[in-house]
């Protein structure tokens, strides 16, 4: 009748309002599971980096085994930072995974590689020169930040790159020369990073994936 009528109306437009607000909730839900999952491909190649990183202990320096581990490594270097960016799945964790990761990679190859190379004194000594630095950057991270910071300048990029490269050099070229090229960035690098910890001047801090 015509005293139902606007009741009906009414239900019906509470039923529509429902099944909207449950729809944009569902939309809104699947997009987190989506990120969520781009979030551990991120994440999972960081992880897979750690474990090349680890068999590379069990490969014998300088053989076809190492080398495919070592480049594997460093491509997912590169490739978890794209994957993150490109799906928007920045994070704390993933940063911070991927400079343990990082780490881990560089423990491995000087395990592996410093008992067999013949390295003089002074890169000894310079390469405990740029460690010391590091280390005051980290300290100074956490008394100005209050946190950890790991900057990613460019120079910083550039060292990682030579680095990396370094190892694949050493069959072919004279170690201390390649070396001369590394330290020499690496040291602008470490003094230009305590430089941005402590002022905060044309900050790069990575909060996030690079």
């Amino acid at each position: 009748d015509l005293h139902s009528f606007p009741t009906r109306r009414s239900s019906d437009l509470d039923l529509i309002n429902t099944y909207e607000e449950l729809k944009a909730i569902c939309d809104e839900a699947g997009k987190e599971e989506g990120k969520e999952a781009r979030t551990l491909m991120a994440n999972a190649i960081s992880i897979i980096r750690i474990i090349a990183s680890i068999a590379l202990l069990f490969c014998r320096a300088f053989s076809p085994a190492f080398y495919v581990l070592y480049i594997a490594a460093g491509l997912s270097d590169m490739l978890d930072g794209f994957v993150a960016r490109k799906t928007d799945t920045v994070s704390r964790f993933g940063a911070r995974l991927d400079t343990i990761a990082d780490f881990v990679l560089v423990i491995v190859c000087l395990v592996k590689l410093l008992p067999i190379l013949r390295i003089p004194a002074w890169l000894y000594l310079w390469i405990g020169i740029i460690a010391l630095i590091k280390v005051i950057n980290i300290v100074s991270g956490f008394a100005v930040q209050k946190r950890f910071v790991a900057v990613h300048s460019l120079m910083n990029k550039a060292t990682g790159a030579l680095l990396f490269l370094l190892p694949l050099t050493i069959p072919a070229a004279e170690l201390k020369y390649a070396a001369i090229v590394v330290c020499a960035a690496a040291t602008f690098a470490a003094v230009q990073e305590g430089h941005i910890i402590r002022t905060g001047r044309h900050l790069c801090i990575r909060l996030d994936r690079k």
